[in-house]
């Protein structure tokens, strides 16, 4: 198997997102546009709130594809006995691989109530030593769209964790969901400055 069906890291339990993992209907119910605080969740995404229960199944059906393909290790994450919410779903993450390019590329999508707990930089940390150390990618890099400045901290504080830098703004990076072209900062942690970071190990 390329990916580990599950990762564990000191609070957080990542299981495999798959039908086997989630339901369905609670999946909808959670990232849907009636979810709490969806819009705040969603806003930076490259996807928008689910409007049907058809959306979730057509998302699951599309991680466990990428999964099979190596393309995308999907994963929800729980929070662990002892912490606020145990065993609810957070959220989900993951590492998009593009093989060509010996890149991945850290993704998540957290629940509002989770926000501000450390979760997104426990989850990539996971998500940078599969790259590297399963997966011998030869670069991580994180994209963060111009004006998301939570989540850029968040990315700062992990990549300077692991001896990374900030490569610059890449002007009009993507599209959005609703037509908007968008600019994206652009850090980046090379399998060399990772092993360095941890001493080799």
């Amino acid at each position: 198997m390329l990916f580990p069906e599950t990762v564990e890291t000191d609070r957080l339990r990542l299981e495999r997102l798959c039908h086997a993992t989630v339901d369905v209907f609670e999946h909808y119910r959670q990232f849907s546009t009636e979810a709490r605080a969806i819009d705040e969740v969603m806003r930076y995404l490259p996807r928008e709130p689910m409007e049907t229960p058809h959306d979730a199944e057509a998302l699951l059906d599309r991680r466990e594809r990428q999964w099979v393909e190596g393309e995308r290790a999907e994963y929800v994450i729980r929070p662990k006995s002892g912490e606020d919410g145990a065993g609810e779903v957070a959220g989900t993450g993951g590492l998009i691989v593009d093989w060509e390019t010996a890149t991945g590329k850290p993704a998540i999508c957290l629940r509002k109530r989770f926000w501000g707990r450390g979760y997104s930089g426990e989850r990539a940390a996971a998500m940078i030593e599969m790259a590297f150390d399963r997966l011998d990618l030869g670069l991580v890099a994180v994209p963060i769209e111009d004006g998301n400045d939570r989540s850029r901290r968040a990315v700062e504080e992990y990549v300077e964790r692991f001896g990374g830098q900030y490569d610059g703004v890449v002007r009009n990076a993507t599209r959005r969901p609703d037509g908007r072209v968008v600019d994206r900062h652009r850090y980046t942690i090379t399998r060399e400055q990772y092993r360095e970071a941890t001493d080799g190990t």
